[in-house]
């Protein structure tokens, strides 16, 4: 099942990169239904307690969500460097962080591309100047992604917002409107 479960991500997350070449991405919000559900895993909702889980951020540090999740509001943001919408997200996501993170944000980008793309994950990121946290979910013994099968993510991009009570504040599966995700982000916040 785990087995099967990766495989579909992965072609999920090509399909979606296909979807998104061209001007459909920027003309077209893309919603849960416009990404298949992988089988038996379901997103996250709203109220839902956040999984907790413990991964290194590409330069080695480490960071584990509920030691973290009193502190701190934590914007969860899976992706990969194929997915054309979480490209062009990515700067958003920078501008909001570089926003609220004086005020107890953080922004944890988790990338589902695999150890064996970490070179190229790294110049991205690089290259686009993130200041945020940037993640290569790992596999599990039984091949299950690590936090992203927990988290029910079906597609890329997929952002959840645990507040500092561990619960899922927002979810949302494609391009998020700037608007919309920066008031979750305030409400979450208490501002």
């Amino acid at each position: 099942m785990a087995r099967k479960s990766l495989q579909t991500l992965l072609v999920v997350i090509g399909a979606v990169a296909l979807w998104s070449s061209g001007a459909i991405a920027e003309q077209k919000k893309m919603t849960p239904l416009d990404i298949p559900m992988i089988g038996d895993i379901e997103m996250l909702k709203p109220g839902d307690k956040a999984p907790d889980f413990t991964l290194e951020d590409i330069e080695g540090r480490s960071f584990q969500l509920s030691k973290e999740v009193p502190q701190k509001v934590h914007l969860l943001v899976f992706w990969s460097i194929f997915c054309e919408p979480c490209k062009a997200e990515m700067p958003l996501i920078e501008r909001l962080y570089e926003e609220y993170r004086d005020k107890g944000f953080e922004v944890i980008a988790v990338a589902l591309d695999g150890e064996p793309m970490k070179k190229s994950i790294v110049g991205l990121v690089k290259q686009q100047g993130y200041k945020f946290r940037v993640f290569i979910d790992k596999l599990a013994p039984d091949e299950s992604f690590v936090v992203a099968d927990p988290y029910g993510v079906a597609g890329t991009p997929t952002l959840y917002l645990v507040g500092r009570d561990g619960k899922i504040a927002f979810a949302e599966v494609g391009l998020t409107d700037k608007e919309v995700l920066e008031n979750e982000i305030r409400k979450a916040l208490g501002r």
